[in-house]
């Protein structure tokens, strides 16, 4: 079972490789999206190699939900993120920081619970770390 700081230093090679960024821009409270360049498209290169890397299987939308911010799925009204759309947040990424984005939901916020310290979190879990 890898420690910590193990699962860290191979999602750092696992997203330098994948997005071609430096190893020391990969942090912990980096944001996929907004400080990496991750585009939707490169999401599913990120679990591929992940799965590799790690030897497991990610199932689709495990790691990165999908269609929580569509328009009919219920949970956004008025550019924000429902109440009941932050509940089924916290259901299906308990691996993220949903508390810092319940303060300010916004739809265009979303991509920020996408850090590199999210991806940590869940491979700890789903590794037993």
């Amino acid at each position: 079972m890898p420690s910590r700081d193990e699962i860290f230093e191979k999602v750092r090679e696992t997203l330098v490789d994948a997005l071609g960024v430096d190893d020391d821009e990969v942090t912990s409270a980096a944001t996929l999206i907004g400080d990496l360049g991750a585009e939707s498209i490169d999401f599913l290169d990120i679990v591929f190699r992940l799965e590799k890397n790690f030897d497991i299987k990610i199932p689709r939308g495990e790691l990165f939900p999908e269609n929580i911010a569509s328009a009919d799925s219920g949970f956004v009204a008025a550019g924000k993120i429902t109440d009941a759309g932050l509940a089924e947040l916290r259901t299906r990424m308990p691996h993220a920081d949903i508390e810092k984005f319940a303060a300010d939901p916004r739809v265009e916020r979303m991509s920020d619970l996408f850090t590199v310290d999210m991806i940590c979190k869940f491979l700890a879990a789903k590794l037993g770390a």
